[in-house]
């Protein structure tokens, strides 16, 4: 089995170290099971992502979807950060590396995000990164808060990232418009 832990920075976020079971042919590793979270709902869509090193994806809100994150291939440094009001986490900031490690070893840790946890990653080598997600595609429900608020310190581990033009024009958490934040236990 898997041992999931639920952050200590952030409530709803939880982490999972998956089981891996290998042999001289290679090795296999469950890197998703629903019964892991059960507060959480059926995750209904899955994505696939490829970045060059460099990238920067994010900072990425849902007022609605949960995402499971998990990188099969490179590594990436994560960037958590708690928008929902009442939260008793609001305004708290987590970061940690996915995938392949400073060892060259590869972690295989999976990472539920909770709605209204604002979320990216950044590309530390070339990268493939799989989120499953509990909504379909909606466009309204793609917020975002600028990647390098002071507000929200993140450590991105990149002197010089690659951002989309919607990544760079995000606001700032103070300039959210209050119809557009997160509560803490809204779910629609």
């Amino acid at each position: 089995m898997a041992d999931i832990t639920e952050s200590d920075r952030i409530a709803g976020v939880y982490v999972v170290d998956p089981t891996l079971h290998g042999d001289e042919r290679g090795f296999f590793v469950e890197t998703y099971r629903r019964e892991w979270f059960p507060q959480g709902r059926e995750m209904i869509q899955g994505n696939r992502g490829d970045r060059q090193a460099g990238a920067v994806v994010g900072l990425h809100y849902h007022l609605h979807q949960a995402d499971y994150w998990y990188v099969p291939f490179g590594a990436c440094r994560v960037v958590l950060h708690d928008l929902r009001v009442g939260s008793p986490t609001d305004g708290a900031t987590q970061t940690f590396d996915l995938g392949r490690q400073g060892d060259g070893s590869h972690s295989h840790r999976g990472v539920f995000i909770p709605p209204g946890v604002a979320h990216g990653f950044a590309a530390l080598s070339d990268m493939t990164i799989t989120y499953l997600v509990d909504g379909y595609y909606n466009p309204a429900d793609e917020l975002g808060v600028a990647w390098d608020d002071p507000e929200i310190d993140a450590d991105w581990g990149l002197a010089e990232p690659i951002l989309s033009g919607r990544d760079q024009a995000n606001p700032s958490r103070a300039e959210i418009d209050p119809g557009r934040r997160p509560y803490w236990g809204l779910r629609v």
